[in-house]
């Protein structure tokens, strides 16, 4: 099984009805669509952000579920070439979500 051809059993990409997520600030976000890369490693992460937010609405959140640090840290920086907006990054128990808003 070659690198990018990795199947879940689950839905990598859910959309609709994620619910709210509080950010640092007291603010809460509607989150329209998780993408779960969990269990997965560079540059994968990056390529479902990269999908996920070139089908979302302007205004929507999506959320990135990660426990790759690489790609936790990776994901930030692409924000303005996928016409992006990185409101922050929350660590979990064993992973991070990366919450993002598309901008343009």
């Amino acid at each position: 099984m070659g690198l990018f051809s990795k199947k879940k059993t689950d839905n990598q990409t859910s959309s609709g009805g994620q619910g709210s997520v509080a950010l640092s600030d007291g603010s809460q976000v509607q989150v329209s669509t998780t993408v779960d890369c969990l269990g997965d490693s560079c540059p994968r992460p990056q390529l479902m952000t990269r999908k996920a937010m070139s089908s979302a609405n302007e205004g929507d959140v999506v959320s990135v579920l990660i426990d790759n640090p690489t790609s936790m840290e990776a994901i930030p920086p692409m924000c303005p070439e996928i016409g992006a907006t990185h409101l922050e990054t929350l660590k979990q128990d064993r992973a991070w979500q990366v919450l993002l808003k598309k901008v343009m």
